[in-house]
């Protein structure tokens, strides 16, 4: 399988654990119909009904579809986070917090827009 040309930010992001900076990212701020996909590998890993703003400046979603993704401690920078990671190729997505009543699942998948992908209902791609 021919490896797909990551741009710098979505390299950084994807392949080393970065994060890209607050109300940058292109879905931040986007509510259209579709499905996110991994930008690497393409797999389907939230749906759209299940994003909301959360004021953070990231793509934040309530859940993750079963089985497409991972979840990894992260001690990195003095705290304590879950690390959401693709389940298909294990790029590095965001992060997951529990934050009780604030979402219907008591989860926050606060997600970088550049690891993600975001396909139309009924796309074949």
């Amino acid at each position: 399988m021919k490896k797909k040309k990551l741009d710098q930010m979505t390299e950084y992001v994807t392949q080393h654990k970065g994060t890209e900076p607050a109300f940058t990212g292109k879905y931040w701020n986007t509510f259209d119909d579709g499905s996110y996909h991994c930008k690497v590998c393409g797999q389907k890993l939230f749906e759209s009904d299940t994003k909301y703003d959360n004021g953070s400046g990231w793509p934040s979603f309530e859940k993750a579809i079963p089985g497409s993704v991972e979840f990894h401690d992260d001690d990195r920078y003095g705290m304590h986070r879950t690390e959401v990671a693709c389940s298909k190729c294990g790029a590095h997505l965001g992060h997951m917090f529990e934050v009780g009543s604030e979402t219907k699942t008591g989860q926050d998948f606060c997600i970088n827009s550049c690891a993600i992908e975001l396909k139309d209902k009924g796309s074949k791609k």
